[in-house]
């Protein structure tokens, strides 16, 4: 089956046609047909465009929103033959927040469109472009092509309540459906099923620790290939410290600030989620390579906000060792994971008396690509490995449609 993967992150909207393989399995080679993106949305940006491997194409764009975006991808994927007899046969949309709305993926009807809306208040930077895109789709489709919504939040529903629940009253969180619904479970799970194919392992079996490091950045401990505990909590905000987002700060900092400023929450939270973060305590940049280059110079900021970032993550690796009584692997993944050896050495550096020891050689060598960073002779051991979303939402896809047949 010919899937169109739509994932919309807080300023993109990334886009690829798969062709599956008729027995899917985490090891399993999918055929990309389509692999594209289009980049700051709301602002003057680029499509790009790579069909069946080839050399992209880029082309400059002005793209006002998300609805506007989806509808030039399904224009540019109609000239290329791929919505008429043959094409795509199922849109399968990631969408951030389900939190216990949905405990697996779901056929989009205008109900599941609701609920999504609802939600939009726990992923604001997330849920509502989702939405845009998705009723976009719909209005070109019709109900000819049937649509999934694969959501971030289910790999994390076997949170146990220890780790899920806040220490509140429980009748305000039973209320106002309060607790820590997790982020990225998508990444983290195609981080464990590709983990447990390379090691040859049953999923039931798989210890780690899975790191999705990007713009946005999120830890989960993996026991028995199920999650036991994330970072992010009620919203995306909750965790490790991120490109714009603080991660974890005190309960009573926003309305310390709203007091102290004169400001509204809400104001206050826009400063959390967007001003924050290595962008907010470098005062530059939110990437870490800028980051890296500016530190270089001599700049304090920049090397204060990239060793407030590693240290944090080992925090948690170390927090995580303990909730797991060990594990065999910390897997790295996202932008940053994947390709900046510099920042994994500084995370790991520390951890040689948990077992764990980077392979100078091995992490320099492995950027973008899989493999093992570690010595041989690590107890714990590192992996780098590339999270493919697109597939776990294309398998969704299917497997969701499948179920009503």
């Amino acid at each position: 089956m010919k899937v169109l993967v739509i994932n919309c992150g807080s300023s993109t909207l990334k886009f690829q046609v798969i062709q599956l393989a008729a027995e899917e399995t985490p090891a399993s080679h999918s055929q990309w047909l389509i692999d594209g993106s289009i980049n700051r949305i709301g602002q003057e940006g680029t499509i790009k465009v790579s069909v069946n491997g080839e050399d992209e194409q880029s082309e400059e764009v002005t793209i006002k929103n998300y609805r506007n975006a989806m509808a030039l991808v399904l224009d540019r994927l109609d000239s290329l033959g791929y919505l008429g007899p043959g094409g795509v046969e199922a849109v399968g949309h990631r969408v951030v927040q389900g939190a216990d709305h949905f405990t697996q993926p779901v056929i989009i009807d205008e109900s599941v469109i609701q609920a999504i809306d609802e939600l939009s208040e726990l992923a604001p930077l997330h849920n509502q472009p989702s939405l845009e895109a998705i009723r976009s789709a719909w209005d070109k489709l019709g109900p000819g092509i049937p649509m999934v919504a694969a959501f971030d939040t289910l790999f994390h529903h076997t949170l146990p309540d220890r780790a899920a629940r806040y220490p509140i009253p429980p009748e305000l969180a039973e209320k106002h459906h309060i607790k820590r619904f997790g982020a990225h479970g998508l990444a983290h799970r195609y981080m464990t099923e590709r983990y447990a194919a390379i090691a040859a392992m049953p999923l039931e079996k798989v210890n780690l620790i899975t790191l999705q490091l990007g713009s946005g950045c999120s830890a989960t401990a993996v026991q028995g290939g199920r999650s036991i505990d994330t970072s992010m909590g009620l919203t995306p905000l909750e965790g490790l410290m991120m490109g714009t987002r603080t991660g974890d700060v005190d309960p009573s900092l926003p309305g310390y600030l709203a007091r102290r400023e004169k400001a509204d929450i809400e104001e206050v939270e826009d400063w959390l989620n967007k001003r924050s973060g290595l962008l907010g305590v470098s005062g530059s940049s939110q990437d870490v390579r800028d980051l890296l280059e500016a530190e270089a110079r001599g700049e304090r900021q920049a090397a204060l906000a990239l060793d407030m970032f590693c240290y944090r993550v080992r925090k948690y690796i170390g927090a995580y060792l303990a909730a797991l009584g060990g594990a065999e692997a910390v897997v790295f993944g996202g932008g940053i994971g994947e390709n900046s050896p510099a920042i994994r050495e500084r995370i790991c550096t520390g951890l040689e008396w948990l077992g764990l020891a980077l392979d100078p050689d091995l992490n320099r060598s492995t950027t973008g690509s899989e493999g093992r960073i570690s010595t041989g002779a690590s107890r714990i051991h590192a992996y780098v490995l590339p999270v493919n979303e697109a597939v776990i939402i294309a398998r969704d896809t299917v497997a969701c449609l499948n179920q009503q047949i």
